[in-house]
């Protein structure tokens, strides 16, 4: 059953090593996304899934240990994700700033898998998925990784588009008031448009916590660069 979750965008400019001069625009970021991650910890939970956003046929499970690394990025900086052997394949961008949240705050509570959805997931199959999550264990916690639309501005990646407000204005407070329904009810087409990449690990989170009561918190929202950033958290 899900007792807990916390809800982060997944930007590797969260990481101050990454972001460098900008680092400070994205200081509140950071510690609402450190408060949810804490609130966790607090559930007492037997099993925590990182579900993250990934691109076409490079998601599925990574188990605890896996590594990943931010070099990409221009970063010598590496990451684990919680303890175990080095799975196969490296930590997607996603499920790596996962592990850096998680590394920032000493988890240590219980073990720890990874999960990348494919941004373009239907809803019915990741409601699914997040279903067998939750059922996995007898007290599940979430975090949940995903950044809203990329379209607020000219100058964001997706440049501007009139809907995108719109529609990130309903998953933070879909998010904030952890209203299952409405997760479900976000359109996977429109969020594709809106390269909206949370909007499958959001549903997952939404199937997860069907019939479990919890109630949500919203933290923090933002959109610098033209890029909707939400946490939250779920008890």
């Amino acid at each position: 059953m899900l007792v807990a979750a916390a809800v982060c965008p997944c930007p590797p400019l969260l990481v101050p090593e990454v972001a460098t001069g900008a680092a400070p625009e994205l200081d509140a970021a950071r510690t609402a996304c450190a408060d949810a991650v804490g609130l966790l910890a607090a559930a007492r939970p037997d099993r925590l899934y990182v579900v993250g956003p990934v691109g076409a046929g490079t998601g599925g499970v990574f188990p605890a240990g896996t590594a990943g690394s931010f070099a990409g990025f221009g970063v010598d900086l590496s990451v684990r994700l919680g303890d175990g052997p080095a799975g196969d394949r490296p930590l997607p961008a996603s499920l790596a700033v996962g592990a850096w949240l998680l590394g920032r705050s000493d988890w240590a509570d219980a073990p720890v898998e990874g999960l990348g959805v494919d941004e373009r997931e239907p809803t019915d199959a990741c409601a699914a998925t997040g279903r067998e999550l939750a059922a996995s264990a007898g007290r599940v916690a979430l975090l949940v990784l995903g950044d809203g639309s990329a379209c607020r501005t000219v100058k964001a990646p997706g440049y501007l588009d009139e809907r995108a407000a719109g529609f990130d204005e309903e998953a933070a407070r879909a998010l904030g008031t952890a209203d299952v329904a409405a997760l479900l009810a976000l359109d996977e087409g429109l969020a594709y448009e809106l390269k909206a990449a949370g909007r499958a690990p959001w549903q997952v989170l939404a199937g997860a916590a069907e019939g479990a009561g919890l109630e949500g918190r919203l933290l923090h929202e933002d959109a610098p660069y033209g890029v909707e950033y939400i946490v939250a958290a779920w008890s």
